[in-house]
């Protein structure tokens, strides 16, 4: 059987709109089933997929946070090319640093930052980060272990500039937080083990927005759109986006 890797979706349920953002080393299918619940409540979403995201981890390397930022701007103005005035955002990990991005950059109507790191970590620690995402893709791929080895080593040797260049972005987003008046839901798993999770608390006490929540999760871990508790996330989420003040 072919394995069918993820590609950027937009599922059309009516006059509202989200954008919704997947992580980094992620792809569409992080977002996947919240955009599929959303459209049966009637809002439109749309998922773009980062350039060398979802394809080889050797393309991943000589892509970086301008690259991807310009295909989350792409899918917003996407959306907008569709008619959709007023566009919520709600984005995991790197997607909800470019949730919180779009939030002081242009007009949207909601922001959903999902378990959004805004602490640094270090370089190394993001490094082997990314060396297991490129071996679980090598899996994916169905290569035997000894390829898979060969290739990591292989792997190895590329520079990868891309992380001082994450780490850059998340600082940039921290210090404009408070540049953000739109209503805001801040979504935190306990058990996540990828991010600080206090980062949650400094977007929550950040935000300038009088409309703002923060909600844990106690059962989830860093990717809380396909954990235990999806489903609820999905109806927070829906119940969040239904108190906005939509014109359509």
């Amino acid at each position: 059987m072919k394995k069918v890797t993820p590609k950027p979706f937009t599922f059309e349920g009516g006059e509202r709109a989200v954008l919704l953002l997947h992580g980094f080393t992620g792809s569409s299918a992080d977002v996947r089933m919240i955009g599929r619940f959303l459209e049966k409540k009637g809002y439109t979403c749309h998922a773009p997929q980062y350039k060398g995201h979802g394809v080889p981890p050797e393309e991943l390397v000589h892509t970086g946070p301008e690259d991807w930022w310009k295909d989350v701007m792409e899918g917003y103005e996407f959306l907008k090319s569709k008619g959709h005035n007023e566009i919520a955002v709600a984005g995991l990990s790197l997607g909800g640093v470019f949730s919180l991005k779009l939030g002081y950059t242009v007009p949207v109507k909601g922001i959903v930052p999902m378990c959004a790191p805004m602490y640094i970590k270090s370089e190394k620690v993001m490094y082997d980060g990314v060396v297991e995402y490129a071996k679980e893709y090598k899996k994916f791929e169905g290569k035997s272990p000894e390829h898979i080895e060969e290739e990591i080593n292989e792997f190895k040797k590329t520079p990868m500039n891309t992380l001082e260049a994450l780490q850059g972005l998340i600082s940039e987003v921290r210090d404009n937080v408070d540049m953000i008046y739109s209503p805001t839901f801040v979504v935190q798993a306990r058990h996540d083990h990828m991010i600080n999770t206090d980062s949650a608390n400094i977007i929550y006490n950040q935000v300038e927005s009088d409309e703002k929540e923060l909600k844990w999760y106690e059962e989830s871990g860093h990717v809380i759109t396909l954990d235990k508790e999806k489903e609820q996330l999905h109806e927070d989420v829906y119940q969040f986006l239904e108190k906005l003040d939509w014109t359509v």
